[in-house]
């Protein structure tokens, strides 16, 4: 299992299981984040834990997701989709940039281009390794 928290120790998120690679998001909000994603799903491999304050695109009619973060230190912990998908379950995303870093270095990365085309993108052969040290 790996854990992550947010600096000042008050929130934090469970991922059960390999986390598979992560995802860079270059979007008006992953960007300026600098967040690192691994996906699932709520109530099934994802827990969050502590107190979350929530921030939702304004502007838009149909935000399809909130980013959760901290309410004292404002560190970025997850994001959750506002709608549930077809099968019931609800898409998560949660911050790797809060675990361990030598429990993550080595976990691939694959870059989305969610600010103009919303493709997946080539992968370039990185690793988190090679955006932290």
């Amino acid at each position: 299992m790996l854990t992550g928290s947010c600096h000042c120790g008050k929130a934090s998120w469970t991922l059960e299981g390999d986390p598979g690679s992560v995802t860079a998001c270059n979007c008006t909000l992953c960007r300026r984040y600098g967040t690192l994603w691994a996906y699932d799903y709520e109530g099934e491999r994802i827990a969050l834990s502590g107190e979350t304050a929530s921030y939702t695109r304004s502007g838009r009619e149909t935000s399809s997701l909130e980013i959760l973060f901290c309410p004292s230190c404002a560190c970025v912990l997850s994001w959750r989709g506002l709608r549930l998908q077809k099968d019931g379950r609800r898409r998560m995303a949660v911050n790797m940039r809060l675990a361990p870093p030598d429990l993550v270095a080595d976990l691939p990365i694959d870059h989305f281009d969610g600010l103009d085309t919303f493709e997946d993108l080539p992968s370039k052969g990185r690793c988190v390794r090679d955006l932290w040290f």
